[in-house]
């Protein structure tokens, strides 16, 4: 067998899933003055936050308005901004028409449609395996040494349980709940796939940002007096929570 032919066997690309990081906008109104300041707001709070961010703007709460949603004035604006739109989820054929006339694609898929399209690419059938949604255990991840400034670690199923340090400019996301046994000093982000019912736990809180299913706080917005304290991050009716609690020991 010559190297050409053993070159030319192995496939040149592969399609994978993959769980990421995005950051969704969901458009609750048309009017662009009001989304231009809001905009300028947030960013002028966490500039290094939305800097060169992925983003998905979901039309859910508007695709019965098509005259009213500006989508090119929404895109470029978002991108003048330093944001990257990539997708539009949700909306009608009319909007859906536009977004791609920008080059944007379409989360509009449906779980089965996903689910088949995976099969295909799956070169064993799995077995399909009935089970109680309750009695299914999420793996949990556990990292034992500092989270180091600019690295990124991500529990996209289960918990995530870190052991050490997360040091200023590192990020660790978690779908369910984040543990820290340590000082948070980067940015957490937990229900990353929008569990509302997710937790954050760390014994020294000097976060950066905190997250939990999209909503967030950044430094600035802390209270200080909750500065170097054992904290839990939570959501209550949509609101984030942070609040400082007592470790007792027997």
């Amino acid at each position: 067998m010559t190297v050409s032919s053993v070159i030319k066997a192995s496939p040149p690309f592969e399609f994978k899933g993959s769980l990421l990081s995005l950051l969704i906008l969901h458009l609750l109104d048309s009017d662009k003055a009001r989304i231009t300041e809001q905009l300028i707001r947030k960013i002028e709070q966490a500039p290094d936050f939305f800097k060169q961010v992925p983003i998905v703007i979901d039309l859910h709460a508007v695709q019965g308005d098509n005259n009213g949603v500006d989508l090119p004035y929404l895109v470029n604006l978002l991108r003048n901004y330093g944001l990257v739109p990539v997708a539009v989820r949700g909306g009608n054929p009319h909007q859906h028409e536009i977004a791609t006339s920008m080059a944007l694609g379409l989360l509009t898929a449906s779980a089965s449609k996903i689910e088949r399209f995976r099969r295909e690419l799956s070169p064993v059938e799995e077995p399909v395996v009935e089970k109680d949604e309750q009695s299914i255990l999420l793996p949990t991840k556990i990292i034992t040494q500092p989270v180091r400034s600019g690295q990124q670690i991500v529990a996209p199923q289960g918990d995530l349980v870190i052991l050490a340090a997360v040091n200023p400019g590192a990020e660790v996301l978690a779908s369910r709940h984040i543990h820290i046994y340590g000082a948070l000093r980067g940015r957490a982000l937990a229900g990353i796939n929008g569990d509302t019912q997710a937790h954050i736990f760390c014994q020294h809180f000097e976060a950066e940002l905190v997250s939990i299913a999209g909503h967030y706080q950044i430094n600035e917005q802390i209270a200080n007096d909750l500065q170097n304290r054992a904290t839990q991050v939570y959501l209550a009716e949509d609101i984030l929570k942070i609040e400082a609690f007592d470790i007792h020991t027997r």
